[in-house]
């Protein structure tokens, strides 16, 4: 009688062909400590071959074509019908997993049965960290964030502090969708991802709705997930100067978020926060660098704030 398996593992695939093999032999590789492991691929109607780069040299891997760009949380609650194992981990293609990644993080999880979802340690190709382990977003530690000005507001926590991977376990608000794993009873008692969002904020919309119902969202760095970041955005439009995100997919996002979550006052007061932030950056932009090409890119994007606005009802309502 054959073993059933302890992981189901859910990588959405856009266009990352490239990445597939090392993704999902690093994957395969960590599986073999834990016994094993279902792997699901969700190909979000790829140009470059994906889908069928996977049905021919990935055999043991379920492919579900999901028939469009539905973006990250749609394309992985596909796989929900699928899932029937204790845990569910969301890996992105350009993320890689060491050989002790599985079994540490299912380890912790055995042993912490109020934690719901758990992240890793994560770090760039180079050995760079990058943030992960992070708290709400809030319009005004956004607004902060952005302009420069948190450093006069020591009092307000940040999405991301002063130690983006603390060298200890810790419980935080949100962890990235590169490598998030969630424990079963989550998802039965919250299901996953809000159909709303396209991409980006899922994760933290999850994470929310996770606490809320009285689950630990918690941090390890007793393992590290290589991370590149942005391989999938990049194929369909600009990054951002700060961050890979694309830029209105993002806002949007944001206004979505704070609707749903704490009302039309908050995200009025985020969009009215958006807009002066970017006068404040367009004042520093002129008189310290007079750099008129980023005065003018903040212009559209007061325009694209008002517009997104608008289309959403402040967040009332998708675009996408």
């Amino acid at each position: 009688m054959p073993i059933a398996p302890v992981l189901t593992t859910v990588i959405v695939s856009y266009n990352t062909k490239a990445l597939l093999d090392p993704c999902l032999g690093a994957l395969a590789k960590a599986c073999e400590r834990v016994g094993p492991c279902q792997t699901i691929v969700v190909d979000n109607e790829s140009r470059d071959g994906s889908a069928e780069h996977v049905e021919q040299n990935h055999r043991d891997v379920r492919l579900i074509r999901s028939g469009g760009n539905l973006g990250f949380g749609r394309a992985n609650n596909l796989a929900l019908p699928f899932f029937d194992t204790p845990w569910m981990l969301l890996l992105n293609t350009d993320a890689f997993v060491a050989e002790d990644s599985i079994s540490a993080a299912l380890q912790y999880m055995e042993a912490t049965p109020e934690c719901g979802i758990l992240g890793v340690r994560l770090t760039g190709r180079e050995g760079d960290i990058q943030p992960s382990c992070r708290y709400f977003p809030t319009p005004l530690n956004v607004f902060l964030g952005r302009t420069g000005l948190a450093r006069h507001f020591p009092g307000v926590r940040m999405v991301d502090g002063p130690d983006w991977a603390p060298p200890e376990v810790r419980e935080c608000d949100w962890v990235p969708g590169c490598f998030y794993l969630i424990r079963k009873a989550v998802i039965s008692q919250v299901g996953l991802f809000d159909p709303r969002y396209f991409l980006y904020y899922e994760e933290v919309d999850h994470c929310l709705a996770a606490k809320r119902a009285g689950w630990k969202i918690m941090y390890i760095p007793t393992t590290t997930v290589v991370h590149l970041g942005g391989e999938s955005a990049k194929v369909d439009g600009k990054l951002t100067r700060g961050g890979k995100q694309i830029d209105r997919i993002s806002m949007e996002s944001a206004m979505l978020y704070f609707h749903k979550n704490f009302g039309v006052a908050c995200v009025t007061g985020h969009v009215a926060l958006e807009l002066l932030g970017d006068l404040i950056l367009i004042f520093k932009a002129v008189l310290k660098r007079f750099d008129w090409g980023l005065s003018r890119e903040l212009l559209r994007r007061m325009k694209t704030t008002v517009q997104l606005a608008w289309a959403t009802r402040l967040g009332g309502r998708s675009t996408r």
